[in-house]
């Protein structure tokens, strides 16, 4: 679905009403120059970034799990990491994976200037392989990279979140893409599997959420 100009990205999914979407972000606190700034160049430049209403969201589930310790499979300019960042604490560490260099410069300015750049990895490179270099648990693993290896990621996922942690993922309804009957793109025929395979799991006990694009949220068993 094309964006109409100038209008959020993070508006455009239409997986609800769109008054109650337009009244759900009138209630969000204005965010930081930081973070706003970030917004402001996804819509000039189309980056992809979860928005405020997620990006809350994120930093809400980081903080009543008290997590310290989050892998992020595809950051892009570092939006959503500096919510996990700011929620995780002193401490703390979020790991920020993305595959184009030039991304991750942008993304290292913006975590020192919100000053959380000593609470991030940067890690370039593809985030799947560096998630399967990784031999320690993570309080929460968020998903977030190319729809088609959604399949992929949930099975190297899972064996790297504590018990009790999370599973977060982005963009699980598609633009509502996955009612479609017989999809023939990639992108959904991927997103259609993972979520099967995620309500599948014997470790998860997952929800989606039916918040802008759709998150999905697992508890490891």
């Amino acid at each position: 679905m094309p964006d109409a100009p100038n209008k959020p990205a993070w508006l455009n999914h239409e997986i609800t009403v769109g008054p109650v979407e337009q009244y759900v972000y009138s209630l969000l606190p204005a965010r930081d120059e930081v973070l706003a700034q970030i917004e402001n160049e996804a819509i000039k430049r189309g980056i992809p970034i979860v928005g405020p209403a997620v990006g809350r969201f994120l930093h809400q589930v980081a903080l009543a799990l008290g997590a310290k310790k989050v892998f992020e499979l595809g950051s892009a300019v570092g939006y959503s990491t500096i919510w996990w960042a700011r929620a995780v604490g002193d401490g703390g560490r979020v790991t920020y994976t993305d595959g184009d260099r030039k991304k991750a410069d942008e993304a290292r300015g913006y975590f020192e200037r919100a000053g959380v750049g000593d609470r991030i990895a940067i890690k370039v490179g593809d985030a799947l392989e560096l998630l399967s270099e990784e031999n320690q648990e993570y309080d929460i693993i968020f998903c977030d990279i190319d729809k088609e290896d959604y399949p992929r990621a949930l099975k190297l996922a899972v064996p790297r979140i504590r018990k009790g942690g999370l599973l977060v993922a982005d963009n699980v309804l598609w633009s509502g893409r996955v009612t479609q009957e017989n999809p023939s793109e990639a992108s959904t025929k991927a997103i259609l599997e993972f979520n099967r395979l995620l309500y599948s799991s014997p470790d998860l006990f997952p929800t989606i959420l039916p918040i802008r694009d759709g998150v999905a949220v697992a508890v490891k068993k």
